[in-house]
């Protein structure tokens, strides 16, 4: 087997299995006595899980400032909470949430010291300046299987409305020192959580597999990634209380993050950051909604322009894994992905653009926004008609 050059960047120290929030105040320790801790709006504080966490660190002497995040970070939100927080004595940031929570978390860790306007460094907005910190150490534990950001050095900001954006703060020194993840975080999650997190984390999985950047390493993460989405996603949505889907979709969620911070995504991701950037359309939702059709079109355009492509073969065998048929032709396997994909986006309920306020005259303009960084690493380059036809058949 031929092994292509690759990179990899930098990672946290990863802790895995059910149970593992219970180590988070002896970590945070090591670190100082004053942290910030930064959660979602309410439903951390009504788990049990709160007061391991804040008895834990209570035990470990360590104080703390409490933030938290209601929904989607913009960048307003982020300077003001740098502003108001740094005379505060924050030895370690902590971020335990879905991933708009553990974004804040790592902009907010990022820019404590520095002190400066996190607009500074989004891409493609405003001066795009070098990130140097130094960075205040950074904690994240999620609490939802869906973004991978607990593994990522980019925070995603946005601003809403027609003229709205959706740009990442990217450094490698924004990177957590520990990620903390504990797959019975993810027993209270709602159904409708469950399934927009889990499809986001799949379409990472996928998008990272045929990505023009790919490489074995994380092909091989992505693989066994997509078998524990296979396995996990329905019975988890079916039953949060199953321990097991719990743990596949924490792991998958977790390698989704791994693979594409290190080789990135595709056309999906791609247009989900306008349309929610534009639209009130949760991120998962947008990527849940939008796959299997983006896949049927990737497919198509390589198979009418680069016959020869080696993704082509690798969506027969993202085709093969997820339809549990491991005989099926390549041209079998391309109908059994984007038929199982439909599937799932049916099964788990996530609804078209139209019910966010899409309509066609919105299309050009999603499209000529839709050219970012994720859509650099699709396995090929879609013309604006093709992107369009995305969008128009989920409507």
């Amino acid at each position: 087997m031929h092994i292509s050059d690759f990179s990899i960047s930098r990672l946290p120290r990863i802790e895995f299995g059910p149970g593992v929030i219970t180590r988070l105040p002896a970590i945070a320790r090591t670190y100082g006595t004053h942290a910030l801790l930064v959660t979602g709006a309410s439903a951390l504080k009504n788990s049990p899980f709160w007061a391991i966490v804040t008895q834990g660190l209570k035990a470990q002497d360590i104080s703390w400032v409490h933030l938290t995040v209601p929904g989607e970070p913009s960048p307003q939100m982020v300077d003001e909470a740098v502003r108001a927080l740094r005379s505060e004595p924050i030895d370690v940031v902590i971020g335990l949430g879905g991933g708009s929570t553990l974004d804040a978390a790592k902009a907010i860790a990022g820019l404590l010291k520095p002190g400066n306007s996190v607009m500074d460094h989004l891409e493609g907005v405003g001066p795009e300046l070098a990130y140097i910190g130094p960075a205040t150490p950074f904690i994240a534990l999620p609490t939802t299987a869906g973004t991978g950001s607990e593994a990522t050095r980019n925070a995603v900001l946005s601003v809403q409305g027609m003229n709205g954006f959706k740009k990442s703060f990217r450094s490698e020194r924004l990177v957590a020192e520990h990620a903390l993840v504990d797959p019975d975080l993810l027993a209270t999650c709602p159904p409708a959580v469950i399934a927009a997190n889990s499809m986001d984390a799949l379409t990472q999985l996928l998008e990272s597999f045929v990505s023009s950047r790919a490489a074995p390493l994380t092909d091989s993460l992505a693989w066994g990634g997509m078998k524990a989405v296979r396995d996990g996603l329905p019975a988890l949505y079916a039953d949060a209380g199953d321990a097991e889907a719990r743990n596949r979709m924490a792991y998958a969620a977790l390698v989704s993050g791994i693979t594409l911070a290190q080789v990135g995504l595709g056309s999906v991701h791609g247009l989900a950051a306008p349309l929610g950037a534009c639209f009130p359309i949760p991120h998962g939702v947008a990527c849940g909604t939008l796959v299997a059709t983006a896949t049927r079109v990737n497919i198509e355009a390589l198979q009418a322009r680069d016959a020869n492509h080696p993704a082509l073969e690798k969506y027969a065998q993202i085709g093969r894994l997820l339809s549990r048929q491991g005989k099926l032709s390549q041209a079998a396997a391309h109908a059994a992905l984007v038929d199982t994909l439909d599937t799932w986006t049916l099964a788990l309920q996530l609804p078209p653009l139209a019910h966010y306020g899409v309509t066609h005259a919105d299309i050009p303009r999603i499209v000529a926004n839709s050219r970012g960084s994720s859509m650099k690493t699709n396995p090929i380059v879609l013309d604006d008609s093709e992107i369009a036809a995305i969008l128009a058949a989920r409507l």
